[in-house]
């Protein structure tokens, strides 16, 4: 997502692996219906299969001379059963315009209630992340992923080392501000966010990602993680949303 003469507000790996089944390093990967390991079988794909499932077109529109519309879906198949016994369609709506709006909407098309967590592990372009401060957390807890251990945010949060967080009962509103600029994160249906970078030494074992590319990368999810995972009755269905814009 990049606004006319300004710099792309979503970091992209220059090494990242374009190939069907692979996970892009970069962008927003769709953590579902999991986020991070099985929470019982660690043999199953780290955030679920979302990420690298491949969706089907539904519709694309210009909703007016600025904004555009593409919606994709996906659903349970034989595939997907073998990972996860429901049935479900997952709807994907991008809307490209003045700001970018990104809608995960999780329905439950069988018998028995299912609960998700899940992201949108969106990664935002930064020149210097030693320059970022993150606004809106001040005073969160969070589940320090690191050390395994609970923790409150004090003050504004600023990376100057790996971060792997899960902050809960989150605001719906966080401010990412740069040096050169601000990108206001709005989340809807959601009360939880996840903040990471691998660091130095972590990114030098990943084959995906160059070994300066912490320097220009933080993610900060849209979430629903923890005690913000949520129940999907048979007919239901939950939107987790997120709406970016730059000032």
């Amino acid at each position: 997502y990049q606004r006319k003469g300004k710099s792309p507000l979503l970091w992209l790996s220059e090494k990242s692996h374009f190939k069907t089944g692979k996970a892009i390093r970069g962008g927003i990967p769709l953590c579902w219906p999991w986020f991070g390991s099985h929470p019982t079988d660690d043999t199953l794909p780290q955030h679920g299969f979302a990420r690298t499932a491949l969706f089907e077109f539904v519709s694309g529109d210009e909703l007016d001379e600025n904004t555009s519309e593409i919606i994709l879906k996906l659903t349970s198949s034989e595939r997907t059963l073998a990972l996860w016994p429901y049935a479900f369609e997952l709807l994907l709506q991008i809307t490209v315009g003045r700001e970018l709006s990104v809608a995960l909407t999780s329905q439950n098309c069988g018998t028995e209630p299912f609960s998700i967590s899940s992201a949108l592990h969106s990664y935002f372009a930064v020149s210097d992340i030693r320059q970022v401060s993150v606004h809106g957390l001040e005073r969160a807890t969070y589940w320090d992923k690191l050390t395994g251990e609970t923790k409150i945010q004090q003050g504004l949060l600023r990376i100057n080392e790996e971060v792997d967080r899960v902050y809960q009962k989150t605001g719906n509103t966080l401010l990412l501000v740069n040096k050169e600029r601000t990108i206001q994160i709005v989340s809807k249906g959601s009360a939880s966010a996840v903040v990471w970078n691998p660091w130095k030494e972590k990114t030098k074992g990943m084959a995906d990602m160059e070994e300066a590319g912490y320097k220009r990368m933080l993610c900060v999810e849209t979430a629903n993680v923890l005690d913000d995972a949520q129940r999907v009755e048979p007919g239901a269905e939950h939107s987790l949303e997120l709406v970016v814009s730059e000032w």
